[in-house]
């Protein structure tokens, strides 16, 4: 890494962490007496978009969309692909309001944990699996019957670019038992914003937001079929924009749901 990348890095992370810290003090004590689709936009949608400013502008990482055309106007379950940090923050931003799945422990830290508690997060028990599955079909069901977007990161945790893991039927299965589709996303992130380290490089991110996905029935059979098309299309996509090399393995994830 260079000595200006070095520099833009530092800088990027530091006025980061300082609007976050201070925005969710300032969350803490505001966003309580809001609507919750208000309380969204305040504490999520414009941090987020302040996030994704500052990697542009700081860091030099821009974007460019290519599927606007697929997203429908009723909230769905997003099934995106997962390589970093910048996907969470621009798809939280791009979305409105969304509901995501979370770690339990995170609600607990003081001020970030308060702040998004009041967000109506599906906080799970990554230590009980099945418990897991549990709380995102009730409570992902209950998001998307209150209007919110569901996001899933099929793949459980940050994959390194150039890869893909495989992915959990969790997202389909709520999907399938909503009566809804899944729409599938793809991007390349993880080029500049890597999942390890903390170096960024400049260049931009193309995100690909996949045609509907609907289940052909329901049950085990339909989630699983639905959950190999959305996978297959994902990983075709990240294909075709230079981020998984053709006919690549799907590596395991311990954190899938």
């Amino acid at each position: 890494m260079s000595t200006v990348q070095f520099l833009r890095a530092f800088l990027f992370y530091l006025l980061l962490s300082s609007s976050s810290f201070v925005w969710c003090i300032v969350s803490v004590f505001v966003a309580p007496f809001l609507p919750f689709r208000a309380r969204y936009r305040f504490v999520v949608q414009n941090w987020c978009r302040c996030a994704i400013w500052l990697a542009k502008v700081v860091a030099g990482i821009r974007y460019e969309i290519k599927g606007q055309e697929n997203i429908p106007q009723q909230p769905c379950v997003i099934l995106a692909k997962h390589q970093s940090t910048w996907e969470t923050f621009f798809l939280c931003a791009y979305f409105e309001p969304l509901s995501q799945v979370v770690k339990r422990e995170l609600l607990y830290v003081p001020f970030f944990g308060w702040a998004m508690a009041m967000l109506k997060p599906i906080a799970i028990d990554r230590s009980n699996p099945k418990a897991a599955l549990k709380q995102l079909a009730s409570q992902g069901r209950m998001r998307l019957e209150q209007g919110a977007w569901v996001l899933v990161f099929p793949e459980g945790t940050r994959i390194p670019d150039g890869q893909i893991g495989k992915f959990s039927r969790g997202g389909t299965a709520l999907a399938v038992n909503s009566n809804l589709p899944v729409l599938p996303v793809a991007h390349n992130a993880g080029q500049f914003w890597p999942k390890e380290g903390w170096g960024k490089k400049p260049g931009t991110v193309q995100v690909v937001f996949g045609p509907l996905l609907y289940a052909e029935g329901s049950g085990p059979r339909a989630i699983a079929e639905l959950n190999e098309r959305a996978f297959n299309w994902v990983s075709q996509a990240q294909c075709e924009i230079g981020a998984l090399a053709p006919r690549s393995v799907p590596v395991e994830s311990a954190e899938a749901l």
